[in-house]
This record gives structure tokens, sequence and C-alpha cells, in this order.
């Protein structure tokens, strides 16, 4: 929404600012004969600051001719770049405010429309920085060029120390200053719309839907476990009274697990004599116990 509301109307001040400036320097040349003096030598110079392409007529003190005098520089290059970014920035900007109002769905539809978003995005906000800087530093470049100390110095008569030289009217620089301040303006308005497009694609969505456990939520998790397994080894109360029961039992039966083991032994050998195979090869000799044939030697 910020982005719908503010960057059409930062693009226009931009622009407007840069592109509409109309500067105009004012000096005169006062030479030692008065009549060959010019008190009103106007020096006009606008966008796109082709400075070089810029003259004015300075008389010759020496004679009655007047010279024909160039502004030095062309910062032409920048300004028509930041001027150019401002439009487009300006024309893209409307044409998303059409599309989030009237065409959400479609704007939604397939996760195109956000991925083409978020990609203008990136390269408007590359741009408004890169045009931004150039634009600034080309302003200061010009202010130099056209300061009158500056331009005195290229008229010959103002080098003779006899003449006199002063500047009657500076050109006035708030608007070329106001546009540099809305230029970072709009590289910090679409710098911080990155993230708001971002969190429309689906790069964004899929994140939220699998969403990584961090470090202290992995450790709470395993505290959360260790405690679990701590727990199930507990015994009641109620169980201990039960085992200390048994325990008496065991200690009372422990007096009778002699006979039980030496009962058991003799049954198990009685159960392995019976399975012995039985061989009828002599006399049988009788026993309390099973019947058991030897053999006579």
């Amino acid at each position: 929404m910020c982005m719908v509301i503010f960057a059409p109307i930062f693009a226009i001040c931009a622009f407007a600012t840069c592109g509409g400036y109309y500067g105009h320097l004012q000096v005169k040349v006062d030479c030692a004969d008065r009549r060959k003096s010019n008190l009103s030598i106007n020096i006009d110079f606008g966008y796109p600051f082709r400075l070089k392409d810029v003259h004015f007529k300075a008389p010759l003190c020496e004679g009655r001719r007047d010279e024909i005098l160039f502004l030095d520089g062309d910062f032409s290059a920048a300004s028509q770049f930041f001027l150019t970014v401002g439009v487009f920035a300006f024309l893209y900007s409307l044409l998303a405010t059409v599309v989030y109002v009237f065409y959400q769905n479609k704007y939604l539809k397939n996760n195109r429309g956000p991925l083409v978003d978020f990609i203008v995005t990136l390269i408007f906000s590359l741009m408004w920085l890169v045009s931004s800087c150039c634009w600034a530093k080309s302003l200061s470049n010009i202010k130099t060029a056209t300061n009158p100390t500056q331009v005195l110095l290229l008229i010959s008569a103002c080098r003779a120390q006899e003449n006199k030289c002063t500047a009657t009217q500076e050109p006035s620089w708030s608007r070329l200053n106001a546009s540099a301040v809305f230029g970072f303006v709009n590289v910090i308005l679409w710098v911080g719309n990155i993230w708001f497009v971002f969190k429309e694609t689906g790069w964004y969505k899929t994140g939220q839907r699998y969403p990584t456990r961090s470090a202290s939520g992995k450790r709470s998790s395993e505290m959360r476990q260790r405690l679990y397994s701590e727990s199930s080894f507990d015994l009641p109360e109620e169980s201990s009274g039960s085992q200390l029961s048994r325990q008496n039992s065991f200690n009372l039966s422990k007096g009778d697990f002699s006979q039980h083991v030496y009962r058991q032994s003799s049954f198990n050998q009685t159960q392995v004599s019976l399975s012995l195979p039985q061989a009828y090869l002599g006399k049988p000799v009788v026993s309390k116990g099973p019947m058991i044939f030897v053999n006579e030697m």
C-alpha cells in the first residue's frame, strides 16, 4: 500500500524538479574606461545541463569589441539518466496500482505476478540508487562550474587589476537540491518495498509452510523427551508396597529353595533315563525307580 500511494508522487517530484529547472546568472564588468563597461552580462542554463554549449558575450576593455565565452562541463548524461528512471518508475508504479486494485486475482494467479513485481522492484531500486548518486555528484559539479567566481575567471577583462568584475545575481539551487533529495527518498521507498513484494511470492510462502526448527526449539524438544523417558521409569507409590511384600515372600521361601532344587535335579535325572532306548539284553534289575536293563559281561 505504501508503494501504491507514495511511489508515483515521489517519482513525479524527482523528475519534475530536475527536468524543469532553469538557472540564471548575471555578472558585470566595470572597465577602467567607463565607455567600454558592460554592467549586465546574463548567463542562462538549464536541463539537460550541457554547459559547454552555454555561451555569453563579455567586453574587452582594451578595445570596443566583445569576446564570446563558454561555460565548462557537460552533465547531460547524469541528469537525463535520473529523469528517465523517474519517468519509468512513475509509469510502472501507476501500472502496479491499477493491477493491485482491479486485477488482484490475476496478479496472484500462478504466482507470476508477484515474481515479476519482485524482480522489477529490485531493478528499480538499483537504478534509483545509481541515478541518485550520479545526479548528486553532477549537481555538485554544476554548482562549481556556474560559481560566479569561476565564471569571472573566464573573462579576460576581469584578469586585469584595473578592471572591476562582480556578480549581481546568482542562480537558485533549491529545486535541484530538492530533486536530489527526492531521488534518495525514492531509493528508500523502493528498497523498503522489496520486503512487501517478497511476501507475496511463492518463496516466502514455501518458507512459512515448512519452517526450520531453531536451535532453541530443538533443545526444548530434547528436554521434553528426556523428562518423559525419566518419568516412565518411575514406579508409583502403591507398587512399592507390593514389591516389598514380594521380596519378603521370596526371603521366606529361600529355605525351601534347596529342597526344590534337589527334587528338580532328581526329576531331571529320571527324565534323562527315561529318554534312553530300552534294550532287553540281560536280566532285569529291579529297582524302585524306572526299569533299567544292564548287560552281563
